[in-house]
């Protein structure tokens, strides 16, 4: 099973070019409704296919709640990538006061 981390890990591991990437699992309308600025958005239906920024970075994983960044990262580590899941997602990170683009927007 993956590993789990806050949103406030997330942001700092991941923020201003940090040494992890997050990676936003959510559908595209859902993305379009509210994202984090820096995040990477990857459709839970593209996984396993990770694109060339995300190779050989940790991957954070991210949805709206939790349940599909949580699916995600567990079939990612069961394929050998570092990937944890930042739990309550979207929903966390915004109630949270984290940037998110457009803003205003609630994802």
């Amino acid at each position: 099973m993956a590993g789990r981390i806050t949103v406030q890990e997330a942001a700092e591991l991941t923020r201003d070019g940090g040494p992890a990437l997050l990676v936003d699992v959510r559908e595209t309308d859902e993305w379009q409704a509210g994202h984090v600025p820096w995040a990477l958005h990857l459709p839970l239906g593209a996984l396993p296919q990770l694109p060339p920024e995300a190779q050989g970075r940790p991957l954070l994983l991210i949805c709206r709640s939790g349940n599909r960044s949580q699916w995600a990262a567990d079939l990612l580590t069961g394929l050998g990538v570092d990937a944890v899941d930042v739990i309550g997602g979207m929903t966390e990170w915004a109630r949270a006061g984290l940037p998110v683009e457009p803003d205003g927007a609630t994802p």
